[in-house]
């Protein structure tokens, strides 16, 4: 397993990154972490675990530079810029599917909380390169016009408590194509912090990224 940091050339001097690839890799995922996190989340690191183990490779990114990044610790004001953080997905989806060592293989990407809705944005906006989407305690109503334009088979993982979140993902599933499925996690808080959660979130998320990343 190959394990590197990068710089990814988008927004100015570029945005770094962790890659981690299998040996040979099936996929590769994509994060797009949540408001206030970056491409440390300890979640998500836990989640791209499971996935390495389904031979997918992952690549977590900050989606804010350093200076946005003191900027948003102010005014909170960026991390819920959906369209430009979508922006910034596709433009890493391109690097990918370019330059990168990644280049050959077929693009997931996970999001939570914001970042899920970022996510869409960007599966929308590059349908020939997105197979397959996985939402983690998302908002995906925050993607707005861009839901009905996600063709990737989409993945909503909800906690069974989180109940208003609950609300906003059926509200968006009627937007969304027949190719997409909501999942309760019974017992889970938006964070899923309690004991199983956040493994059956990655368990389900390596399967579905399994299943429609296409060979």
């Amino acid at each position: 397993m190959e394990t590197r940091e990068a710089l990814i050339p988008v927004a100015g001097d570029g945005l770094p990154a962790d890659l981690v690839i299998p040996d040979d890799p099936v996929g590769v995922v994509l994060f797009a972490h949540g408001s206030g996190s970056s491409r440390h989340s300890p979640r998500n690191t836990a989640v791209a675990r499971t996935l390495h183990e389904r031979a997918l490779a992952t690549v977590l990114v900050d989606l804010l530079t350093e200076e946005e990044d003191r900027v948003d610790a102010r005014t909170a004001e960026l991390r819920f810029d959906i369209p430009m953080l979508g922006d910034r997905l596709s433009a890493i989806i391109d690097w990918m599917c370019g330059a990168s060592e990644v280049a050959p293989l077929p693009v997931g990407l996970f999001g939570a909380s914001t970042g899920a809705a970022a996510a869409l944005v960007a599966a929308a906006a590059r349908p020939d390169r997105v197979g397959a989407v996985v939402s983690r305690g998302g908002r995906p109503d925050l993607a707005g016009a861009a839901l009905p334009r996600v063709k990737a088979p989409t993945l909503l993982l909800v906690g069974g408590l989180d109940e208003q979140v609950i609300t906003l993902n059926e509200q968006a599933m009627t937007q969304l194509s027949d190719a997409a499925e909501l999942r309760i996690i019974a017992g889970a808080t938006h964070l899923f912090e309690e004991p199983g959660t956040l493994e059956r979130v990655a368990a389900d998320a390596a399967a579905w990224f399994a299943l429609h990343l296409p060979r």
